[in-house]
């Protein structure tokens, strides 16, 4: 038998704020939307324990990539154990995005291009320049932005290349 083409989607637990983080992860990405939102039913209530009409899951799409977001309660919480890598093309993206995801997140959770969203989601915002970097042959010249990459918050793409470059 065949198998299909397989499908991976992502799937984050929130507690009560899976509508919320999802209309905020869409305002974030462009090329993003909420696909479906499904709400919680009386049937299962006993195990579910939530109200019938709330929010269960929202599926959205981040530029083209699955997420679901379940509200499902406190039982679980993130950790910096799994983040999201945000690749980007300039010093104007790493902005952006910085700016967007960190915005009422901890600022104690920043280091090295990584944050912590107000939900509690991490992040690696990444300069494609300082992946780059990083798997150059020149190994020198590679520790030398790792070394500078690592006294960052936010990475900055002209202070890793002028490390870099020596």
């Amino acid at each position: 038998m065949p198998l299909s083409k397989l499908k991976l989607t992502t799937c984050l637990w929130f507690d009560n704020q899976a509508e919320e983080a999802a209309n905020f992860y869409v305002s974030v990405f462009p090329n993003s939307k909420i696909v479906r939102i499904h709400r919680y039913l009386e049937a299962g209530k006993e195990q579910h324990r939530q109200e019938p009409g709330s929010v269960m899951l929202v599926e959205l799409d981040l530029d083209g990539h699955a997420f679901v977001a379940l509200q499902a309660g406190p039982h679980f919480k993130f950790n910096p154990a799994i983040s999201f890598d945000v690749e980007c093309a300039s010093q104007d993206e790493v902005d952006y995005y910085w700016d967007k995801l960190s915005e009422g997140g901890d600022p104690a959770h920043q280091q090295c291009g990584w944050l912590s969203d107000k939900f509690g989601v991490s992040w690696q915002i990444v300069p494609s320049a300082m992946k780059r970097m990083l798997a150059s042959d020149d190994k020198a010249a590679a520790g030398r932005a790792m070394l500078a990459m690592m006294q960052m918050k936010k990475m900055d793409i002209a202070t890793l290349e002028k490390a870099f470059s020596g």
